[in-house]
């Protein structure tokens, strides 16, 4: 793009890019890795140094030999576990179509920049992804902050915004019409948990805590609805900046509502962190986070504190190989990183990437950014080896799931079928 249509993007993004501090945007590792990962395989850089076939060089990141897509995601600071799991899930799906030929011939190939889970970030590297990579569409990004920086940019380029990481509200406005989602709502997952906690025990004295931005008011709002609906109110409230673990204000502040549950809408650093404080200190209450946490990386840091500890998650156990959709995720994972221990992160990640390629196979030789999104848009229903999406008219949210887990004195999570069978 030239220096002179550069000049004319919208005041905010100029604002926001004048802002961005300089080295936050970088091409991310691989798991296990510290140096950059240019390409997912030696075939993919191959693929990548091709001229574009003359027949398909009008639609951005794509050839004849290949189809390029782009992820902001945090790759480094208290979310990178996310951004990891999330690449590492798509490159196994990506890897998996590539051994067998790839998508009507095409190669499928994901360049990936660290935004570190800050806004600004995730703007310059949209602009980046779109105006110099070139990509065909954006897969994986993580977050809500993030996510409502970069899909502006996204929708003004007119570039297809898949599977992002997050269950905020805004994402599914059918206003949205290069915007896909995948997942469950994050007010599906705090409805889950409220009707639990008031359902299963008896619970109506519930705080909250939650990450001081878009994302963590989405969450609280969920919360709060789900309250009202039982004509209750949190008793606490407790905030904490995004990016910290400087949770303890938000501690005291619970403990002065007493409360029998806390839900927590944030990362896996910060929430472990308030309930090893809680736990330390002698705070008797269950503790309940959505999927956005992390799971595994929750567990690892939990450790021995962490038993009991409830987490609502959007896509099946990613060690139950009797459902179809995780043996192939398995396989997949096996056979792109054999050292990755199996998560829902990178679970949903490998589902994002099936995605991506159901619609690419629908469209396809003459694969279009408008046909793309059309192919699942109106795709009724998309089965992924069993796990099942639902589109619709005004509808880019392709499954309601949410289960419930919790972590066992053994730091694994199991499910949870009644809260009445957990310890309180």
């Amino acid at each position: 793009m030239s220096e002179m249509s550069r000049s004319f993007r919208p005041l905010w993004i100029r604002l926001i890019l004048a802002a961005a501090l300089p080295g936050v945007v970088s091409c991310a590792p691989e798991i296990g890795e510290e140096a950059p990962a240019p390409a997912d395989s030696a075939l993919e850089s191959e693929v990548s140094a091709t001229e574009p076939a003359a027949t398909v060089e009008a639609t951005p990141g794509v050839t004849g030999e290949r189809v390029l897509f782009g992820q902001s995601a945090a790759f480094t600071g208290p979310a990178q576990e996310l951004g990891l799991g999330m690449q590492t899930g798509i490159r196994a799906a990506f890897r998996e179509a590539n051994d067998g030929g790839g998508v009507h011939g095409r190669i499928l190939e994901l360049v990936s920049l660290d935004d570190a889970y800050e806004p600004a970030a995730a703007v310059v590297n949209t602009l980046q992804l779109i105006e110099e990579e070139q990509v065909f569409a954006l897969i994986g990004a993580v977050g809500t902050p993030t996510s409502r920086s970069a899909t502006p940019v996204a929708a003004e380029a007119g570039v297809p915004y898949i599977a992002p990481f997050t269950g905020a509200a805004f994402l599914r406005d059918p206003a949205w019409d290069n915007i896909i989602n995948l997942r469950a709502s994050y007010q599906q997952e705090t409805e889950e948990m409220v009707a639990r906690l008031t359902g299963d025990l008896g619970i109506d004295r519930i705080a909250v805590m939650y990450q001081d931005d878009s994302f963590g008011r989405d969450g609280y709002q969920g919360v709060r609805l789900a309250l009202e609906r039982r004509g209750v109110e949190p008793v606490a409230i407790g905030l904490y900046p995004r990016n910290t673990a400087a949770v303890k204000t938000a501690l005291l502040d619970l403990r002065q509502g007493d409360p029998q549950a806390v839900i927590m809408i944030g990362a896996y650093q910060p929430v472990s962190t308030l309930i090893s404080w809680a736990r330390h200190t002698g705070m008797d209450a269950v503790f309940l986070t959505v999927s956005f946490v992390g799971s595994n990386a929750l567990a690892q840091a939990l450790g021995e504190t962490g038993a009991d500890v409830v987490v609502t998650q959007v896509v099946p156990f990613p060690t139950n190989d009797s459902l179809p959709v995780v043996a192939s995720y398995q396989n997949a994972l096996s056979a792109h990183a054999p050292d990755a221990v199996p998560g829902f992160v990178s679970l949903e990640g490998y589902l994002a990437g099936r995605l991506a390629i159901e619609g690419l196979e629908r469209c396809g030789v003459e694969l279009s950014r408008d046909c793309f999104l059309d192919s699942l848009r109106n795709a009724g229903t998309v089965d992924i080896d069993g796990f099942e999406l639902r589109y619709g008219d005004g509808d880019s949210q392709g499954s309601d799931e949410v289960f419930m887990t919790a972590l066992g004195d053994d730091g694994a999570y199991y499910p949870v079928a009644t809260m009445q069978t957990m310890a309180q």
